[in-house]
């Protein structure tokens, strides 16, 4: 039995790190789930997930449409520990910026992760809010592009995301934990931990690497 989510996303971010946790769904059988890295090296991000499905527009789009689509109500929509993850296949534009930052964090909302770029890369550092992007590019994509549609499952590269898997992510990058397969992946990733423990003492007291791996079967 798995704690409540705010119990739950503390112990994560004090005790898991995205490795460990990618090296559990490779067992498990869930190969592609890592998303990209943070803005930041000592991001770490534990919600879950708000998906967010972005399209791309014509360039001879309707310049009297309403602006963005469902982009701000879908940011007023977060609820505390959501992480809004944006699919839009690389799109030439932002994704996520500071004001999008500054709501979000007021809405306690865990983060955000972007299939492409973020911008305004100073004020979002200053909110203090976790976001992992492609990079950072200044474009807007207020011309170019529009939310669709929210809570809804969405493709973010060869990822699958619904609505409330689990987000993890720290520098070496962000991953989806589908809920199906979330206590089973949590319970391996701290019994990996422990295991990891015992290997790392072994070789520090001489052990070599081929005997701690036939030994403990971690590595």
């Amino acid at each position: 039995m798995l704690p409540n989510d705010f119990e739950l996303m503390s112990m994560l971010r004090e005790r898991v790190f995205s490795a460990l946790l990618g090296d559990v769904l490779d067992k498990m059988g869930l190969l592609h789930q890592f998303l990209p890295p943070p803005l930041r090296d000592d991001m770490i991000v534990a919600g879950r997930a708000m998906p967010v499905l972005e399209i791309t527009l014509p360039e001879d789009a309707d310049p009297l449409r309403k602006p963005f689509g469902l982009m701000l109500e879908a940011l007023d929509d977060l609820k505390p520990l959501e992480v809004y993850v944006a699919a839009a296949g690389m799109p030439p534009y932002a994704l996520w910026g500071e004001l999008m930052s500054t709501r979000a964090h007021q809405l306690g909302a865990a983060g955000a992760v972007m299939d492409g770029y973020s911008r305004d890369t100073a004020g979002i550092l200053a909110v203090g809010m976790p976001v992992f992007s492609t990079g950072c590019y200044a474009q807007d994509q207020g011309p170019r592009g529009e939310v669709a549609d929210f809570r809804v499952a969405i493709q973010f590269g060869q990822v699958n995301v619904s609505p409330g898997d689990l987000i993890f992510g720290d520098r070496d990058g962000v991953l989806v934990v589908p809920r199906a397969a979330e206590e089973e992946c949590i319970r391996r990733a701290l019994e990996k931990l422990e295991g990891e423990s015992l290997v790392r003492i072994a070789i520090q007291n001489g052990m070599s690497t081929v005997e701690a791996f036939a030994k403990y079967g971690v590595m």
